[in-house]
């Protein structure tokens, strides 16, 4: 029993490294470097951007407000936690989610306070003898469970919605004054940013459900169950992902191993991918009939036929891959979790550029493999596997080469992309 917990634990970290993508030379790098912006803490979400500005988290507990042209800050908003959910815009107004329960309207222009609605609280997915790591009796936080829901909005004027999912199994849904319109009871924490579609908002939950509300009501429309993991106490299990929906179908990956295409009027499963006991946490991106997602574990890009699942291709990065996908032109973008991000060209199928975080030039050589890709083993170096301090230990040196979390946002040729070594980057395309 031990040896197969141990076996699913290091598939989870990362050890086995298995993929069936295709090996790919790096021609040039993307280029030129615009301007930075430094945080003080980690950057682990998305940044929203406006016509002349950035709006972006940070786990240092401020919302930032950044020059596009510039990359000078120009405001800070100071909440009590983390700010890890990326920022939703609606007129002169940005949401955003902390950890320290509470969702804040802030005046887009001044940095101001507009109103904050506090939800039951934040916390991370938590357990006892986490995944079967050890000691058995010790009390573990998920190492990967690294972001908030973040809030999205739905209408316009007065009749506006803000919706996010919180710790507390709640998803919210609040006025333009910040007031309580509905709110849903799902039975695990919601990490998801839900997603709004004729007339409905769909999510997910770490209660291994997806579901579809009535968005005016909150009332339940239809739900969808993934897998649940009793074997390994929820190794397997939950979803962190984010809808993308295209054609009448919604699409979404989950913890448990699979990427789900279901329809989005009534749930029924179209089809579903197995990634071999990889997560699927990244929101995939889907264009011209065709779905991009990529998983964790296994270090791939896959692009699907997106009515029948068929596999088309597949592309192996360098380490995790959380970031979400952005699609400009014949190019796909996201960023993985050795530091890399990655520019895939569509129609030729292979890796057209990259970027490299400032942590991951200085640190790769140190801390991943000879081939620069996240090897559990190689960090891990003479200590026990099994143990949650290494697996805290891996974490502590994988930050240091600053992993995209957060996805690519482009806008007038130029990719904005935060990294959890506290840059907010600006490269021009």
């Amino acid at each position: 029993m031990l040896k197969k917990q141990l076996v699913i634990f290091m598939l989870l970290i990362g050890l086995s490294n298995l993929s069936r993508g295709q090996s790919t030379s790096i021609p040039k790098q993307i280029d030129p470097l615009k301007w930075k912006f430094k945080a003080s803490g980690k950057l682990y979400a998305s940044p929203a951007l406006s016509k002349n500005r950035a709006f972006i988290g940070s786990e240092d507990g401020n919302l930032y407000a950044i020059d596009l042209k510039s990359g000078n800050k120009i405001w800070s908003f100071k909440t009590g936690g983390a700010v890890s959910s990326t920022p939703a815009l609606s007129g002169d107004v940005v949401y955003i989610g902390s950890a320290d329960g509470n969702y804040y309207a802030v005046n887009a222009l001044s940095g101001t306070e507009l109103w904050r609605f506090a939800t039951g609280g934040q916390q991370k997915v938590s357990g006892t003898g986490l995944w079967g790591m050890q000691p058995a009796d010790e009390f573990m936080e998920d190492q990967y469970d690294v972001f908030i829901s973040s809030p999205a909005v739905y209408g316009h004027d007065n009749d506006l919605t803000i919706c996010f999912g919180s710790s507390d199994g709640f998803l919210y849904a609040v006025d333009k004054d910040g007031k309580l319109k509905w709110k849903f009871k799902t039975n695990g924490i919601i990490r998801s940013r839900p997603v709004f579609y004729n007339d409905k908002v769909y999510f997910g939950s770490w209660d291994t459900y997806v579901y579809a509300l009535d968005a005016a009501s909150g009332s339940l429309v239809w739900k969808f169950k993934t897998k649940t993991d009793e074997l390994y106490q929820g190794g397997l299990e939950g979803i962190q992902a984010s809808p993308q929906i295209a054609n009448g179908n919604l699409y979404i990956g989950a913890r448990d191993g699979f990427f789900y295409a279901l329809d989005a009027e009534n749930g029924k499963l179209q089809w579903k991918f197995d990634a071999e006991n990889a997560w699927i946490v990244a929101t995939a991106a889907v264009r011209d009939g065709i779905v991009y997602v990529t998983t964790s574990d296994t270090y791939l890009f896959i692009a699907f036929d997106a009515l029948t699942g068929e596999k088309l291709y597949a592309i192996k990065t360098n380490g995790y891959n959380f970031s979400p996908i952005a699609l400009q032109g014949n190019y796909a973008f996201f960023g993985d979790f050795s530091g890399k991000l990655f520019q895939i060209d569509l129609t030729t199928k292979s890796i057209a550029a990259l970027f490299e975080t400032e942590g991951r030039k200085s640190f790769k050589k140190v801390i991943l493999d000879d081939k620069e890709e996240i090897n559990f083993a190689h960090i891990a170096g003479d200590r026990q596997h099994e143990l949650y301090k290494t697996t805290v230990h891996l974490m502590d040196e994988l930050y240091k080469l600053g992993p995209f979390v957060g996805g690519p946002v482009i806008l007038d040729n130029v990719l904005y992309v935060a990294s959890t070594d506290g840059n907010l980057y600006a490269l021009g395309l």
